[in-house]
This record gives C-alpha cells, structure tokens and sequence, in this order.
C-alpha cells in the first residue's frame, strides 16, 4: 500500500515538474525584483531616516563614521538573509575566523554585483572604494558618507586616503580588478590595491569570491535569473607574506610584482573553486 502510494506521488511530480521549474522560476524572478527594490529602499530609509539621528549624537569623527558602519554592516546582513530565506541565493562562508582585524586589507575578485555586499554583511567595521558616480545616488548616498567610504575619483587621493584609513586600524575591502569580472575574460588587475598595500604595509588577506551559476555578472542584466538559485562561496585564504615585496627597490617594481602576484593567485583559486562547485551541481 505504501509503496503504491510512493509511486503514485511520483508520478504527480515527473508528470508536473515542469510547471513546477516554471513556478520557482517567476518566484525566483520576482524574489531578484523585490530584493533590489528592497535593497534601494532601504538605502533611501538610511538616509533619511537612521543617519540623521546618528549624525547628532556626540562624538568624534571616526566615532560617527564607526557607527555607520555597524549600521550598514547590520542592515547588509539582514539583506542576505533576505535573499537567503526567500529562495534567490544560498552560501557558504570558509575561514570567517581570519577576517575582522584591526588594519587588515582584504584584497578580494568581483565576479557578481553581491560581492562587496555580502562581504561587509560580514564585517562588522569597513571600509571600501566606490565609484564617484554613486555619490550622487540617492539610494546609496546615505551609507557611502556615513560608513566613510572613499571615492575613487581621485586616484592619488584614493590610495592615500586608504593608506590613511589602515595605519589608523581600519578595515578596508579592495577589489584589484576595480569593477566586476567579464565572464570568461582573463583577469585585469589594476595596481591600486598593490599600491595601497605596500605603502600601508599592514596585513593583506585575500578573499576568493564564486558564485554558480554565474548571475549579476557585468554581462548580465538583474533580470537575466540562471536556471536555479545561485550558490555564493566566500573562501578566506592565508594571509600574504609581505617581506618578498616590501623590501624590493624601485616601489614601482614591488607594485608590479605584487600585482602580478594577485593576479595568479585568484586565477589559480577561482580554477579551483569554479570546478568544485561545478562538480557538485
């Protein structure tokens, strides 16, 4: 009888899988929509509504700019959760422990829009580097002033305001490529991030970002949704030896260097790390 039963509800789902695909196909469509417009409301909401209450509370400069931090980094997580539990997207999260130093730059790739997202849903107090555009968002202008992020309109006044940010222990994230990877196009790693690092001279962690299948990708429009919910990883490697680096002469050949070093090193890991999960699908 049980075994009757078994089969009959087997038959119900081949024969209706495919209404079902089609059904957490649009869910997952309309989850992407209601998670963007979540995320630019809430922006907007930080801005007018949470910022201007922390802005009057006593305290320093850094004090103030600590607290925006916290706030973004709480409501970022409160967004991956989001997209989490309503079916978009799930993680996993591999050496979390070796983040969250004072001082520490995390040098991590861009294969997806979430990435710097999700990376701050994760640490607590950080810095990072964004377009001069975004200044000028009303969504995204709240949190870029108050959590002190840095505008790259500048490059000089970038990379000292980043040196400047580490020595006095901020965290900062930095992506060596300076926008999100073309899928299937060699890394370009720019030398800013090896700049900032060897003036620094602080801790430099490497985080390796994957995300199968590839979705929000430079090529990719929001609503261009892959087959099923997208899986993100967040692999934190060891910290780099520095000394190799530091000690070399002219500082433009140690940039060069370093830089190539970066480059090898995340074309080996995303290597790595694309054809485990893709083993696992």
């Amino acid at each position: 009888m049980i075994q009757s039963v078994g089969r009959t509800l087997n038959r119900i789902t081949k024969n209706h899988q495919p209404q079902i695909k089609r059904l957490n196909y649009y869910w997952r469509l309309f989850g992407t929509g209601f998670s963007f417009f979540t995320f630019g409301a809430g922006g907007f909401l930080l801005w007018v509504l949470v910022f201007p209450v922390l802005s009057i509370i006593p305290g320093t400069h850094q004090s103030k700019i600590r607290r925006g931090q916290k706030v973004v980094h709480y409501s970022f997580y409160a967004f991956i959760g989001l997209m989490h539990r309503i079916g978009v997207m799930t993680y996993e999260i591999e050496g979390l422990e070796k983040l969250n130093r004072p001082g520490q730059l995390i040098v991590a790739n861009h294969p997806t829009l979430v990435d710097i997202v999700f990376l701050i849903s994760r640490i607590s107090q950080a810095s990072c580097i964004v377009k001069a555009s975004l200044w000028r968002n009303p969504f995204m202008r709240g949190p870029i002033l108050n959590a002190g992020y840095i505008s790259n309109g500048d490059p000089e006044t970038m990379i000292d305001e980043c040196v400047q940010r580490l020595q006095s222990g901020g965290t900062m994230i930095i992506f060596p490529e300076g926008t999100r990877s073309v899928p299937g196009k060699p890394y370009r790693f720019q030398r800013g991030a090896a700049s900032i690092a060897l003036k620094a001279q602080t801790i430099v962690t490497p985080v390796t970002m994957s995300c199968y299948p590839s979705t929000l990708t430079k090529a990719e429009k929001w609503y261009q949704i892959p087959h099923r919910r997208f899986h993100l990883a967040m692999h934190v490697g060891e910290d780099i030896p520095m000394q190799e680096f530091t000690s070399l002469q002219p500082r433009s050949i140690a940039v060069r260097r370093f830089n190539g070093y970066l480059q090898e090193y995340f074309i080996r890991q995303r290597a790595l790390y694309t054809s485990s999960m893709e083993n696992d699908d």
